[in-house]
């Protein structure tokens, strides 16, 4: 599935680090990030989460959060946050339902065999639930 900027944010329910649950309904009225990841503690995605942890202060001062997103089980997520320190939360997808809606469950090749996997991606939702942007 794709989205584009300008449609409304696929509506999601994760449960998430920290005993938390993250869903679109809770975020309405207030801008956030959904980032997606393809696996907890790799080079890429540990480099990521901290750059995102990282920028916490300057986003919370706009009002923006970050929820990230993988196909990982709560176990590898929750010690993936505790390692490095993440305050944000981690959500799981283990079906990729979401990952699906929000366009990074795609295609890869590696050494050419194909297989599905997540295509590491950004998302923008405003506080209206609005896709507003995508990188």
């Amino acid at each position: 599935m794709t989205i584009a900027v300008g449609a409304p944010a696929p509506d999601f329910t994760l449960p998430a680090s920290g005993g938390r649950t993250v869903s679109l309904a809770a975020m309405r009225g207030k801008p956030f990030v959904l980032y997606f990841y393809p696996r907890a503690d790799t080079p890429g995605c540990t480099k990521e989460a901290c750059a995102f942890q990282e920028a916490l202060p300057q986003l919370g001062h706009i009002g923006v959060e970050v929820i990230g997103v993988s196909k990982d089980g709560m176990r590898s997520i929750e010690k993936f946050a505790a390692k490095y320190g993440l305050t944000f939360p981690l959500a799981s997808d283990p079906e990729a339902k979401v990952i699906d809606a929000y366009g990074a469950w795609q295609e890869k090749s590696m050494y050419g065999k194909k297989y599905m996997g997540i295509e590491r991606s950004t998302v923008l939702v405003d506080a209206a639930g609005t896709i507003a942007k995508i990188w």
